[in-house]
C-alpha cells in the first residue's frame, strides 16, 4: 500500500469512493518546496527534509508517479466538494520551521478556495497550537500523538484526537470521555476486519484505512 500513499492517484480514488476523506502527509524540501510524502525516506534519499525538491522529483515513486507537491494536491483537491484534504503536517528540526510551513500551508488553502474542504493534523502540540493560532477559527484541528486525556486536549482548545488503534484499544474510556468535552476521535490505520468492528462498536466519529471499501461495507451492515 505504501507506494501509493500520498499519491495524486490515491487522492483520486478517494474521490471517486466519495469517502469522506483523503489523508496527506506534508513535508518541506531543503529548498522551501512542501511536499506530499509517507514518511521521511524516499528511495535512497534518508531524509526528505534534508533534500532538495529537484533530487526527490527526479526518482520516482514505486507506482511510477513523481512526488507530488501540496500545490498539486490541492489543484486536485479542488475537484471534488466530497472528499476534504486531512493535512497532516509533519515533524520538522525547530518550533520556529514548523510555524513557517503552518503559515505556508494555511495560505496556500486559502489561495485555492479550500478552507472549507481542509483539516488538520499533527504529532506535535506546537504545530497544533500554531495552527489555532493561524488557521481560520473553527478550522478542525485533532492531535496524534496519543498521551493526551480528553480533559488535556480539551484544554489545547483543538477539535479532536487521532489516535493509534492500540493506543485506543487499551484506553477505550478515552473514547467517550472525549465526546463527552465535544471532541471528535478518529482511530488510525485499522485495515484488519475483526479490528474495524471494534472500532465501529465503540462509536467512534473516523476511522482512518486504507481499506475503504470494507469499513464502508461493514459501518453500513452494523450502523443500520
Amino acid at each position: 500500500k505504501n507506494s501509493y500513499d500520498n499519491t495524486i492517484s490515491s487522492l483520486i480514488n478517494a474521490q471517486k469512493l466519495k469517502v469522506y476523506g483523503s489523508e496527506v502527509d506534508i513535508h518541506e524540501t531543503s529548498d522551501g518546496v512542501l511536499i506530499a510524502i509517507h514518511g521521511m525516506r524516499h528511495r535512497d534519499i534518508k531524509n526528505v527534509q534534508k533534500a532538495t525538491f529537484d533530487e526527490i522529483r527526479s526518482l520516482p515513486l514505486e507506482n511510477g508517479e513523481t512526488v507530488p507537491t501540496l500545490e498539486e494536491y490541492l489543484i486536485q483537491a479542488k475537484k471534488s466538494k466530497k472528499t476534504k484534504l486531512i493535512i497532516e503536517i509533519k515533524s520538522h528540526y525547530t518550533p520556529a520551521k514548523e510555524t513557517e510551513i503552518v503559515q505556508k500551508t494555511v495560505e496556500m488553502v486559502a489561495k485555492y478556495g479550500l478552507n472549507d474542504m481542509v483539516e488538520y493534523i499533527a504529532f506535535r502540540p506546537w504545530v497544533c497550537f500554531e495552527l489555532k493560532r493561524i488557521a481560520p477559527e473553527g478550522t478542525p484541528i485533532a492531535y496524534l500523538n496519543g498521551d493526551y486525556d480528553a480533559t488535556y486536549v480539551k484544554g489545547m482548545g483543538i477539535s479532536g484526537i487521532d489516535y493509534k488503534y492500540d493506543v485506543l484499544k487499551k484506553k477505550p474510556k478515552w473514547i467517550k470521555s472525549c465526546q463527552k468535552r465535544g471532541l471528535t476521535v478518529n482511530v488510525w490505520t485499522v485495515n484488519d476486519e475483526d479490528k474495524l468492528r471494534w472500532v465501529i462498536e465503540q462509536g467512534v466519529d473516523f476511522i482512518t484505512t486504507d481499506d475503504p471499501v470494507l469499513a464502508t461495507k461493514l459501518i453500513k451492515e452494523m450502523c443500520k
